[in-house]
């Protein structure tokens, strides 16, 4: 008989957050694939990245199978919790990132599997968050928070790897419900910081998710219409640029918080930034974008390892996993 909390009793508690590492990462491997196609590099740190990647992502994968088969109580606790079940979508979004990365690196037979399986669970996830969301009887405006983003940008994802998948239309059908969303959202969530009681601190890095959808927007946008750089595409960059100097400027807000998982919520939305600083600049031809780009990415860089470390560390001391956790 398995003890309470050791072995594989501890995956009842694996949580689909965890899935935002996988976001982040893949984010940077996305990155500098760009990089390396931007300056024709003979060292190819992207690839090598996106092979960790993959193997990481595998390996959460069938934990969290495991978890959905061995403990379906606790998978639909889950499912069904009001701040959690926003985090579901992280795994869907990780299919489509990785997507995108096996089509820069010209696999495209690979990035076809993984977008068609990662867009048909977005669309399953969506539909499942936003009938909880309306038809529900145990919401509370403290519940909401910047990861409400998550089931919302993985629609806005989709078109990146889907424009050389698919017909348009489906790529724009998923572009408008993200898009469309994401105003209604953010209204909410400034309603709910400014006129109720402050996020709990582990919840704080979540604030980065704001720079997500128009960052990815932007990314979105520029593919689903052929590289151009109209009003809306910079309106869509330039948002996001300011959310991320308001949250550089905020900085001591974030610095004496004690490390949970949610800190992985920093680095998809810097992901996503210096990607659209990068498609900024090749688009402009502007090295000024060129260097936020890679300024961002440096920095995304450093925080990626150190998260990563701590992960390893909280994972040896049993605070990853449990039941408090």
């Amino acid at each position: 008989m398995e003890k309470p909390h050791s072995g594989f009793s501890k995956l009842q508690y694996f949580p689909a957050s965890f899935f935002g590492m996988i976001m982040g990462m893949t984010g940077l491997c996305i990155g500098l694939l760009k990089t390396e196609s931007m300056l024709d590099l003979a060292i190819k740190p992207g690839e090598y990245l996106l092979f960790f990647v993959v193997i990481l992502f595998s390996i959460l994968l069938v934990g969290y199978l495991y978890k959905m088969v061995r403990f379906k109580q606790a998978f639909w606790e889950e499912m069904r919790h009001p701040v959690k079940m926003n985090f579901m979508p992280a795994i869907a979004i990780s299919l489509l990132l990785l997507s995108i990365a096996f089509w820069q690196i010209e696999a495209v037979k690979v990035s076809f599997n993984l977008w068609l399986l990662g867009a048909a669970l977005q669309l399953v996830l969506t539909l499942w968050v936003l009938y909880n969301w309306i038809h529900h009887d145990f919401f509370k405006i403290e519940h909401s928070n910047p990861a409400w983003f998550i089931p919302i940008v993985g629609n806005i994802v989709v078109p990146i790897a889907g424009v050389h998948h698919v017909p348009a239309d489906i790529n724009w059908f998923f572009f408008a419900i993200g898009i469309v969303f994401w105003p209604i959202l953010k209204s909410v969530l400034l309603y709910r910081l400014i006129f109720h009681p402050p996020m709990p601190e582990r919840l704080l890095p979540t604030l980065f998710i704001f720079i997500a959808p128009p960052a990815v927007g932007f990314i979105s946008y520029v593919a689903l219409t052929g590289g151009q750089l109209d009003g809306f595409a910079k309106v869509l960059y330039f948002f996001a640029l300011f959310f991320t100097l308001f949250l550089v400027f905020s900085i001591n807000k974030f610095r004496h918080l004690n490390f949970a998982l949610s800190w992985w919520a920093y680095t998809f939305p810097l992901a996503a930034m210096s990607i659209a600083s990068l498609t900024m600049a090749q688009i402009a031809n502007s090295q000024a974008y060129q260097l936020i780009g890679w300024l961002v990415m440096a920095a995304l860089t450093v925080m990626i390892v150190y998260f990563f470390y701590k992960t390893l560390i909280a994972a040896k001391q049993n605070k990853i996993c449990s039941p408090d956790h």
